[in-house]
């Protein structure tokens, strides 16, 4: 059997396979199933609704997807939302100088409930108070910080499924109750996530993720440009450089994902791109959606064809120089198109880890580290 049947083939079970436990709870491709339910009533949630000010504190997959979600939909989204996603002294002062706590809703995420960065900023933040009724926190349920002092303060605890990983949580209680409480439609958010399976999509999958496989075994390309026409897709890119890189960068494989806002970069890094080494894969985020209120510049030209123009205007010396890439166009600014951008980096990178032997799920070089930090600390 020649090596594109036999990739073929491995595909062909590989999909088969999610699509068969898609339905099965304990499954980490359970979030896409139809038959996926959260972990909390959406009327206990109501009551959390008259918040106009949201404070999410988390790291890594615990809060990127909800970022996301909140920048691509944001014309949408009447309340002030704050990611806190770091360690930043300054961030967190000026989160603490707001005069009253009490008409801020606080949602604290973290899978394993000990992130050390999350307990940092709570701690440093002194919110946590027995009985608030401003406070969520997402956790798994086990003897961990956080759950153990959602029991003690009696705090709103949601539970987070301990068989979905964080970078792949985006579409589970992780991302959708910040969703829900953004006022974004959940259900059409999740309305389309199977359709990558079907017909000119599943080829289109099928196509990308087998030719993803062959590029990474060669280990030709390393770099991995996200180069973006869409600043409402910043927030989302932050989430995929993250599936990206935790989930394939292993065994010596795997690509270095980098969010290049254009045309900004255009001035900075072009030249680096198109005529430095030949190492570079590219994916270009583009749209054809231009605002409202067209501004008019350069030639009676408005900003949208302008930005166009460079678009089209690069597309041309990548082909020129035969230097690989792929334009995802967006279409429309909605909770479906969203929900299938999720779902479809989700599955396509998932099942490159699969294809080039990898264990797409797990983060040792991860774990090392926050071992390594836990001990200096203690």
């Amino acid at each position: 059997m020649n090596s594109n049947k036999k990739i073929n083939k491995k595909f062909s079970n590989i999909l088969k396979n999610i699509f068969i436990n898609i339905d099965k709870s304990k499954n980490a491709f359970h979030s896409l199933s139809k038959k996926f339910e959260l972990n909390c009533k959406l009327k206990d949630l109501e009551k959390f609704k008259k918040f106009n000010s949201v404070v999410i504190i988390g790291m890594g997959g615990s809060i990127l997807g909800a970022e996301a979600i909140y920048q691509f939909l944001k014309r949408k989204i009447k309340k002030e939302f704050v990611f806190l996603n770091n360690i930043d002294e300054e961030e967190l002062q000026g989160i603490k100088n707001k005069k009253n706590f009490n008409k801020i809703l606080f949602i604290i995420i973290s899978k394993s409930g000990n992130t050390v960065e999350t307990l940092s900023n709570i701690r440093a933040l002194k919110i946590i108070k027995k009985g608030s009724k401003n406070i969520i926190i997402i956790s798994e349920k086990k003897q961990n910080p956080l759950y153990l002092m959602a029991k003690k303060m009696k705090l709103f605890h949601i539970e987070h499924k301990n068989y979905i990983g964080g970078r792949y949580s985006v579409l589970s209680e992780v991302g959708l109750v910040p969703a829900y409480l953004m006022g974004v439609n959940i259900f059409k958010l999740r309305e389309k996530l199977l359709n990558h399976f079907r017909g000119k999509n599943k080829f289109y999958l099928k196509y990308n993720s087998t030719k993803l496989a062959k590029i990474l075994q060669k280990k030709k390309l390393k770099t991995l440009i996200f180069f973006n026409y869409v600043p409402q897709l910043n927030q989302f890119l932050y989430w995929n450089q993250q599936l990206i890189a935790e989930s394939l960068g292993k065994k010596g494989k795997g690509f270095l994902p980098i969010i290049s806002p254009a045309p900004k970069d255009h001035h900075s890094l072009l030249q680096l791109y198109l005529d430095g080494p030949e190492d570079k894969l590219f994916y270009v985020f583009s749209t054809d959606i231009g605002s409202k209120k067209k501004l008019v510049s350069l030639n009676n030209k408005s900003l949208s064809q302008i930005k166009l123009a460079q678009k089209n205007a690069f597309l041309k010396s990548l082909k020129k120089k035969r230097i690989p890439f792929r334009e995802f166009k967006i279409r429309d600014f909605t909770e479906k198109v969203l929900g299938e951008l999720f779902s479809y980096f989700i599955l396509e990178t998932a099942i490159v880890g699969k294809l080039i032997n990898i264990d797409p799920f797990n983060q040792p070089a991860v774990e090392e580290v926050k071992i390594n930090t836990k001990r200096i600390l203690s």
